[in-house]
C-alpha cells in the first residue's frame, strides 16, 4: 500500500470526468483549494496561538522568579 502511481491516478481521474463531467471538476478543484487553504491558515493560527500562549506563561514564570529574588 505506498503511493499511488501515475496510472492510480489516471484512473481515478478518468472516473471522475465521467461521473461529474468536464464543466463541474474545476469547480469541484477550487472548491477543494479553497478548503485545504483555510485548514493550513486555521493550522497556523492555531499555532501562533500556542506559541504566544508559551511564551505568555513564560514571561509570567520569569516575572515570579524574578520577584521571588528581590524579596
Amino acid at each position: 500500500m505506498g503511493a499511488l502511481g501515475g496510472w492510480e491516478i489516471l484512473i481515478i481521474f478518468m472516473g471522475l470526468l465521467l461521473l461529474f463531467g468536464p464543466k463541474k471538476l474545476p469547480e469541484m478543484g477550487s472548491a477543494v483549494g479553497k478548503a485545504i487553504r483555510e485548514f493550513k491558515n486555521a493550522g497556523k493560527e492555531i499555532q501562533q496561538d500556542i506559541t504566544q500562549a508559551v511564551e505568555t506563561v513564560d514571561s509570567t514564570e520569569s516575572d515570579s522568579k524574578s520577584s521571588r529574588v528581590d524579596r
